[in-house]
């Protein structure tokens, strides 16, 4: 299920942030503390789906326990594009779940707030997050060598798109 974030996601947005597998790859250190947690989802009370410039993040509920996000934002400049990200909890990833949230706010995205195009920006290393995007049907315009300074070193990043066309033509079966 797909959701908001709520005050009581705090602990358990704190800890998949704070493993540091997740963290590899996203803009936070580790360990993420609660009231970082918190804060955030604070911010978040303020911010609609689909709302231009600002991210938020879309909690991934199973079973009454957050397992993760899928974070989205419009573009402030250019509201037609968008932009999304994902964090999935380590013990419950390989299920699906990621692929499932994914494709619905990529679906959302386009059918209730006409975006024209949606991206994800990607560490070329982070191997599962390619093929999670290329399983929900976006394609790689862009490969950026050692483009981006990233805890510490030079890393390569992928740039994946979709556009609204592209997903209309898959829904009929054209290519």
């Amino acid at each position: 299920m797909l959701r908001p974030m709520a005050s009581g996601d705090a602990p358990a947005l704190a800890a998949y942030r704070s493993d540091p597998v997740q963290a590899r790859y996203q803009s936070w250190e580790t360990p993420y503390p609660v009231d970082s947690a918190q804060a955030l989802i604070a911010e978040m009370r303020e911010v609609r789906f689909g709302q231009p410039g600002s991210w938020l993040q879309v909690a991934i509920e199973t079973a009454g326990r957050l397992i993760g996000d899928v974070a989205v934002r419009v573009d402030g400049d250019d509201p037609r594009q968008a932009e999304v990200g994902f964090t999935l909890a380590a013990d419950v990833q390989g299920r699906g779940f990621a692929t499932e949230a994914l494709r619905a706010v990529i679906s959302l995205l386009f059918t209730e707030h006409g975006i024209h195009r949606i991206f994800a920006d990607c560490d070329a290393r982070n191997v599962r997050s390619v093929a999670l995007l290329e399983r929900v049907g976006m394609r790689r315009e862009a490969h950026h060598r050692k483009s981006t300074w990233w805890k510490g070193e030079w890393t390569d990043e992928y740039v994946y798109a979709v556009l609204a066309e592209e997903r209309r033509d898959e829904k009929r079966g054209g290519h």
